[in-house]
């Protein structure tokens, strides 16, 4: 059995990834979450069991020994749609959180995952100063960006995948794109509720600002997609707001936002994943913070295989 802890857990994507990946032969030992909404869901899930809040008040010494520190610490100092600010941001510094966890429990290996703008934040000293600080932790570690929609999911979705090892005799190669073929219509529902098709007033003004920003060289206005689309553009946490970067075609209509559903399998979640705890405005924020799964579950079979060939 592999122990894990999850930290900055959202909604268990991340974990998800690798009970698919380890066939269920995964015990999480800690879960770390602040958000209660995010919680109400990760329950729902995988069960109250060593579920914590604000990973900043747990003691280090008081971590379960474990063999894989998971984390998709917070994204938004490095992503495009934040400040930018890195490490001056107080929410960069949560990346310390996790370095002084595997400095004291050192486990075998972990999967780090943000946005892929950590690779060229602050003309990439960002990222230098994170990898410095985990291979001076001990570990050998690698890195890539890796897409969504070469993992069979259609969304284009890029996120940066970090992996170390505490054996620097491990050999661990990234997955290769599936060469699957995405097609939008696979994941959409079949009769979706006029509720979801947007206002005539918020479709004029997605109308308006995509001609102005055109205008201005700039920006972005919406995007407009149907069933015989590849992919779509990435879901973010703010799509509750205007659902403006996914919306699906109507015949003789205005578009629609996607469903909660529809949202999940974006993120390649299972069809059993219990999604209707929350609110549609919280399911949208939970998904657009969280990770897509089949991504996840890729990266950790091989983390796996290596793990496996070195014992």
């Amino acid at each position: 059995m592999i122990k894990i802890i999850d930290l900055f857990a959202g909604i268990g994507g991340i974990r998800k990834g690798f009970e698919i990946a380890f066939e269920g032969n995964i015990a999480c030992v800690l879960t770390s979450e602040i958000d209660k909404y995010a919680r109400e869901t990760y329950v729902a899930n995988f069960g109250n069991d060593c579920l914590y809040g604000d990973i900043k008040l747990i003691n280090e010494k008081n971590v379960p020994n474990h063999d894989i520190l998971l984390a998709g610490f917070p994204c938004q100092p490095f992503s495009q749609a934040g400040l930018r600010k890195g490490f001056n941001d107080t929410r960069g510094t949560l990346f310390f959180d996790i370095e002084r966890i595997l400095l004291e429990k050192q486990p075998k290996a972990f999967l780090l995952e943000n946005v892929k703008q950590l690779r060229t934040h602050d003309k990439g000293h960002t990222l230098k100063t994170i990898i410095n600080h985990l291979e001076n932790a001990g570990y050998k570690v690698y890195y890539d960006v890796l897409a969504a929609k070469d993992f069979g999911v259609p969304q284009n979705r890029e996120r940066i995948m970090i992996v170390g090892f505490l054996d620097h005799n491990i050999n661990f190669e990234f997955p290769k794109p599936t060469g699957i073929n995405t097609r939008l219509g696979n994941i959409l529902e079949k009769n979706v509720d006029s509720s979801f098709t947007i206002s005539d007033k918020l479709w004029a003004g997605h109308q308006r600002r995509k001609i102005q920003n055109k205008l201005n060289g700039k920006g972005f206005g919406y995007g407009l997609f149907n069933a015989s689309s590849p992919y779509t553009n990435t879901i973010s946490a703010r799509y509750y707001k205007d659902g403006s970067e996914i919306l699906i075609e109507q015949k003789n209509k205005n578009p629609r936002k996607i469903t909660p559903r529809e949202a999940a399998r974006l993120q390649g979640f299972p069809e059993d994943f219990i999604i209707d705890k929350v609110s549609n405005v919280q399911a949208y924020k939970q998904f657009g913070n969280s990770v897509c799964v089949p991504v996840i579950t890729a990266v950790a079979k091989q983390m796996k295989k290596a793990l496996n060939e070195s014992t």
